[in-house]
């Protein structure tokens, strides 16, 4: 003798629910992945902008022109109104 289960409606009604709860999960790890990734690659894009203002500012500095000789001699105070000049003497 064979014997089928009956199907009660709260069987139906789980395998609905189940299924629509998959479904919103699915969509909302999607939605999460979209999102994430996309802040990768905003994340990407600023450190690269960071990295070229970097080398930038690297590259002003080593471009820099040497300070030219404007006639000015260096002097120090020793105290009072006493200074010693210095290098004044090495000019051409």
């Amino acid at each position: 003798m064979s014997r089928t289960a009956a199907v009660s409606p709260t069987h139906n009604l789980a395998w609905i629910a189940g299924a629509v709860a998959t479904s919103v999960a699915v969509v909302v790890g999607a939605v999460l992945a979209v999102v994430f990734a996309a802040t990768v690659v905003v994340v990407g894009f600023i450190g690269s902008a960071l990295f070229g203002l970097a080398a930038f500012a690297f590259r002003g500095r080593k471009v820099a022109p040497a300070p030219a000789d404007d006639g000015l001699i260096e002097a120090r105070n020793v105290g009072g109104h006493s200074w010693v000049a210095y290098g004044w003497n090495e000019r051409p």
